[in-house]
């Protein structure tokens, strides 16, 4: 059973909920899908809203949804789920049913509008705002070395946060 929430009674440090606990990006319907693993992101203010900013490889199976779909959402797990977490970001849902085979419990937030997980603890519910592919030419050599040996680079969504869902 979850609980809304105002984004402003957050007290969890966003720096180890996005870095070091990860999150669940999830775009689709309740009835199709995908999810995949991040740890990388943000959460801030722009434009007088309160915004999470996610990156996702453009091979990734989520993108296609990202892309599609005007809703999405991001979602942390308990500690104990860090198995769930490592397959959703070290498998595709293109090959696997990565939602099944984690058994996790697809349910969708206030009006249908984006699909999250009933195991979740927090679900940051978010209405796409803003897409933009990074440009390689601002981003430094040794950041390009390090993160982009094969010229994959992210493409950046910003989502104003609609919906904040925490475990009752």
């Amino acid at each position: 059973m979850f609980e809304k929430i105002d984004a402003k009674e957050l007290k969890d440090n966003v720096f180890s909920l996005i870095g070091e606990r990860w999150l669940l990006i999830t775009a689709g319907t309740a009835e199709k899908c995908n999810t995949m693993t991040a740890s990388w992101g943000g959460l801030g203010v722009l434009w007088g809203k309160n915004c999470a900013t996610c990156y996702v490889r453009p091979q990734r199976y989520t993108k296609e949804f990202l892309d599609r779909e005007e809703y999405f959402t991001l979602a942390v797990l308990s500690e104990e789920k860090r198995e769930v977490l490592r397959l959703c970001g070290s498998k595709s849902g293109r090959d696997v049913d990565k939602i099944a085979q984690c058994g996790l419990t697809v349910r969708a937030s206030q009006e249908g509008k984006a699909p999250y997980f009933e195991e979740a603890e927090l679900v940051l519910v978010c209405r796409k705002r803003y897409v933009q592919d990074m440009d390689p030419a601002q981003i430094p050599q040794d950041v390009k070395e390090t993160y982009y040996a094969q010229q994959d680079y992210h493409t950046m969504y910003v989502g104003e946060i609609v919906e904040v869902l925490r475990k009752a």
